[in-house]
């Protein structure tokens, strides 16, 4: 079959067969009408028609050529024997799979054809540009070039590179249906350490469904980090959002509806009338926990949707007992069960008790964590290991010499012999740090929870600042002071609702707090400051008196405010020149985001839980904040206010360090407490004072013992986690994505221009070659390539090849016909001229489930061959590089012509490369049918070997290895090697 493009009136005659070159998609078209140069095609196949300008008719003729088959329009099909021309028209005679003479008139040719092959689509004459193909084949190759990396999943989130996130991060995200407690301490990044961890698993195909269930008030805070750093467009459901896509009315509408059916609903739920779950309407999903303990409805239908994975913040709020576990408890081990994956996040695991982490560990895996006294019992023995790690951690040494006696004999209570004898020949050979290093390696690998359970402290990771109480002792007059003393704490605590009650002018004009906060403010002009308070109204009182009395650049951020505007007051606060000196933020303000660049951080009151005050301070305190952190407290004298602020400082230390033991605290001493902050008994709050810091002290070193060490060892070994730091970091610095992405911008038309150094703002143009370019926003986009300019510029993307817009784009070109074909010149003085060469694209097909990821099997799936008309293969000799460089474009008609006259050559050259490329089939599929079975029978012995000695390796994961072995081996052996492109080249 062969396409020939004409121009002229008389060329066009009515019957004929023509495609259309920008809308192949439709089909074959018939020639309706030619008159008043103007020309009418009909595509029955897509039920449409069009009208062209007659001399620049974007349209070319079909001719198919002896020994083709061609279908008749009722489905009969004819190998073609001869072609008869009659009037301008063609009719094709040819034979029936019966041997019947046959014959079609082109009018009545099947209109259902689409030229979509490499070669079907070169001998139709759709010639796409040589530049397209050299683009398609780089695009080929960065996809297979990624998939192969080790930071494949991990390299597309815009967040720090942290060694310990991203050690955590690679060592969950590898496994099958991960179930795990992350339980790093308060700003070291465990939202980040889950996302990481959703990233590469849903990259990888290993999770398709995703719920995160979080507490309300977590809600916007999870929802924005999961666009925003991880490109997650999650579906936030609550009953509004369920009542709208099932279609009810009103919230009552769907009481009533719930009321009727909730009861059955879990009895047989096929006998239900046919409504939508909302579950299920997306793979994404966000939800409180409230939502789903306070409506059965709701919550049935969440588990009756499957997931693969189940996030879970906040889980040390979950209450058990053996008797009588909480509605939330058991809201989640509900949803845990149905779940094949699970991730917990929550503070110190252990500062609510030994019943308290029990209970997170039996949602995980409640097989293995059965019985509370068993675990408490196995929880005894394992000070003795710890005992032992901090022995072997004080021998390390350089040098090569024996370990100790005493070492050798206790390693033998926990290893085999002949692993102890390799560690003594370790030590001899190499150095004793060496042997030291592998010795601690086994014993954190098959012993403990370490395979469940992530814990860095702050202890173990660098980079935090120091944290500094600045308290601001503010008078009362004694008649205002004895007002404030006789209010119930909460006005006490909040006093601005004493001022609204005591006077007629505004309460901030009253108020000690605001007068010295103005004041203050004034002082320190060029500091970017915080400013927490309770609640949304006084935050907005606040920042009007600020900005309307005293003249200062502020900006407000609360509850009130809708995502967007939240936003604003949060960028216009980030602006280094022209930015607000001052947010003030209600409660809200202390969740979700992060402000390190600012390092003063005002608390206009104080909250009565530890946890939230630590959040507060945790806005300001975190990696990647780099000065100190000023918390300034202005406070009443002798009021309830001075109280709480010394039992937290002089009590709990909970300014100036990091509190994991806050609200274990809270609860031992709440009742003895909140009482204390209001009475006049200063020598009984005194010794309040005292019992608190014992306490505390106490907790916090239980919390150093035991396996407080064997955690922080296992949660993060430097040398990989460095390794991976460096891996991502280096992938940073390679500019080969800016410049690829600039040629698929120029490629499909989208304008850009430069933003500033390594970022570009992009816009759709009128002359895109589709209507809507994958992640481009109508409105436009502003990227970059910088990590470092992404994480302090949020308006910004964050542009890797991870990211949706150029994988949509790489998606784009490799699963369409973008430049699968091409015909071009060259001048090269060592080729004659007039000599023909043909450059093939083959890909190694190998259709399989994505969790298999069998492309990290599979180095070589991209394979290119260059002939010449005499069969030469120059692949070697000129590389696509060097060629693409030299080669010239070819007008369309020109093109088409002269592969029509070429086409018996360029068949035989194109059945030359493909005898080629099929030569290799077998041992690239072997080669990959090796390196799977190598990498998975090692980590298959790996999990059995451990499972012996740990009790924390499901059965379920060794069972998943064997499986996806055999499924691997058996899609690898149906691989095919596929022609995915064809470019002429014809030397001149």
């Amino acid at each position: 079959m062969s396409r020939t493009r004409f121009a002229g009136e008389a060329a066009f005659v009515i019957g004929q067969r023509w495609i259309s070159e920008s809308e192949a998609d439709l089909g074959l078209g018939i020639v309706l009408d030619v008159s008043n140069r103007r020309l009418t095609l009909s595509f029955p196949a897509a039920g449409e028609r069009r009208t062209y300008a007659m001399d620049n008719a974007p349209v070319s003729r079909v001719k198919y050529e002896v020994g083709e088959k061609v279908r008749h329009q009722d489905g009969t099909k004819i190998l073609i024997t001869r072609i008869v021309e009659q009037a301008g028209c063609l009719m094709y005679v040819g034979l029936t799979k019966d041997d019947e003479e046959f014959a079609i008139p082109e009018f009545e040719l099947d209109s259902f054809v689409q030229f979509s092959t490499p070669r079907d689509r070169l001998f139709a004459g759709q010639i796409d540009k040589h530049t397209h193909f050299t683009l398609r084949y780089q695009t080929l190759y960065f996809q297979n070039l990624h998939r192969q990396s080790a930071m494949f999943g991990l390299a597309g989130p815009r967040v720090q590179l942290l060694p310990h996130q991203l050690y955590i991060a690679s060592e969950v995200s590898q496994r099958h249906a991960p179930r795990v407690l992350l339980a790093d301490e308060v700003g070291l990044g465990k939202t980040i350490e889950a996302g990481l961890i959703l990233h590469q698993q849903i990259m990888s195909g290993r999770v398709q469904r995703a719920l995160i269930v979080v507490p309300a008030s977590l809600q916007h805070q999870w929802l924005v980090e999961m666009l925003r750093r991880f490109n997650f467009a999650f579906t936030l459901l609550d009953e509004a959002r369920c009542n709208a896509l099932v279609g009810l009315d009103s919230v009552e509408e769907s009481v009533d509806y719930v009321d009727d059916f909730a009861d059955d609903f879990t009895e047989n739920i096929e006998q239900q009338p046919d409504i939508s779950n909302p579950f299920e309407t997306a793979q994404l999903v966000i939800c409180s926990l409230d939502f789903l303990t306070k409506n059965n409805y709701r919550y049935e239908q969440a588990v009756a949707a499957e997931w693969d994975l189940l996030l879970v913040d906040e889980a040390h709020h979950l209450q058990w007992s053996e008797k009588k576990p909480s509605k939330a408890y058991t809201c989640i081990e509900g949803l845990a069960q149905k779940s094949k994956g699970l991730l917990l996040l929550t503070a110190t695991p252990e500062q609510l008790g030994l019943e308290s982490h029990f209970a997170r560990l039996r949602l995980l895996d409640p097989d293995r964590y059965y019985d509370l006294q068993a675990f408490i019992a196995e929880q005894k023995a394992y000070q003795p290991l710890n005992d032992l790690v901090q022995a072997l951690l004080k021998e390390h040494s350089d040098s090569a010499q024996t370990i100790p006696a005493g070492l050798v004999k206790s390693l033998a209570n926990y290893l085999p012999a002949e692993t102890v004898s390799e560690l003594q020949a370790q030590a001899e050979n190499q150095t004793l740090g060496a042997a030291i290093d592998t010795a601690i390696h086994y014993l954190l690998d098959r012993h403990g929870t370490g395979r469940v359970l992530f814990r860095n402290t702050r202890n173990s990771v660098s980079g935090f600042p120091e944290r500094k109480l600045q308290a601001h002792a503010l008078q009362l007059t004694d008649a205002d002071l004895l007002a404030v003393q006789a209010q119930p704490l909460a006005v006490q605590i909040c006093a601005e609702h004493y001022w609204q009650q005591s006077t007629d002018s505004d309460w901030w004009l009253q108020d000690p707090r605001v007068v010295w906060l103005a004041e203050w403010l004034r002082q320190n002009r060029r500091k970017k400051v915080l400013v927490i308070c309770a609640n949304a109204d006084s935050a907005q009182s606040i920042e009007e008196y600020l900005r309307l009395r005293k003249g200062l650049t502020t900006a407000v951020f609360h509850e009130g405010l809708n995502l967007i505007e939240r936003d604003r007051a949060a960028a216009y606060f980030a602006e280094v020149e022209d930015g607000a000196q001052v947010l003030i933020c209600s409660e809200i303000g202390s969740e979700g985001r992060n402000f390190q660049f600012a390092q003063d951080l005002v608390l206009f009151d104080l909250p009565t839980n530890p946890d939230l005050l630590e959040q507060r301070i945790g806005r300001l305190d975190r990696i990647g904040q780099t000065a100190t952190v000023n918390i300034h407290v202005p406070y009443y004298e002798h009021s309830a206010q001075e109280k709480l602020l010394n039992w937290y400082h002089q009590g709990l230390n909970a300014f100036e360090k990091t509190c994991a033991i806050g609200q274990a605290a809270y609860v031992q001493f709440a009742d003895a407490l909140l009482p204390a902050l209001i009475n006049k008994d200063e020598v009984a709050f005194a010794a309040l004072v005292e019992k608190t810091r014992l306490f505390a002290a106490e907790l916090v070193a239980q919390l150093q013992q035991g396996r407080d060490r064997l955690l922080e060892l296992n949660s993060c070994k430097p040398a990989q986690a460095e390794a991976l730091v460096d891996s991502l970091a280096e992938n940073d610095v390679n500019t080969a994505l800016p410049i690829y992405m600039e040629q698929v911008f120029d490629s499909f038309g989208i304008d850009y221009e430069k933003h500033s150094e390594k970022s570009l703002v992009l816009h759709p143009s009128d002359h895109m070659r589709i209507e809507q370019f994958p992640g481009l926003p109508e409105g436009g986009l502003t990227v970059t390539y910088d990590r470092q300019q992404a994480l302090s510029r949020e308006d910004m993307q964050f542009l890797t090849w991870e990211h949706p817009l150029v994988r949509g784009a790489q998606d784009l070109i490799s699963l369409s016909e973008f430049g699968n074909t091409a015909f071009c010149t060259l001048k090269l003085p060592p080729l004659k001229p007039g000599t023909l060469m043909l450059e093939a694209l083959f890909v190694l097909h190998c259709p399989a489930p994505a969790e298999l990821q069998l492309f990290r099997y599979m180095p070589q799936s991209l394979l290119r061959v260059l002939l010449d008309d005499k069969g030469k293969d120059l692949s070697n000799v000129l590389g696509i590089t060097q060629l693409s460089k030299l080669l010239q474009k070819v007008p369309r008609n020109n093109a088409q012509d002269l592969v029509r006259h070429a086409r018996p050559t360029l068949t035989t050259m194109v059945q030359k490369a493909e005898e080629i490329t099929q030569a290799r089939q077998a041992e690239l599929i072997a080669e990959a049918q090796t390196k799977v079975g190598e990498q998975l029978n090692a980590e298959l012995a790996r999990m059995k070997a451990l499972k012996a000695v740990n009790p924390n390796v499901r059965q379920e994961e060794i069972d998943y290895l064997a499986q996806r072995l055999a499924a691997s081996q058996h899609f690898l052996s149906q691989a095919t090697i596929r022609l995915d492109a064809l470019r002429v080249v014809m030397t001149i």
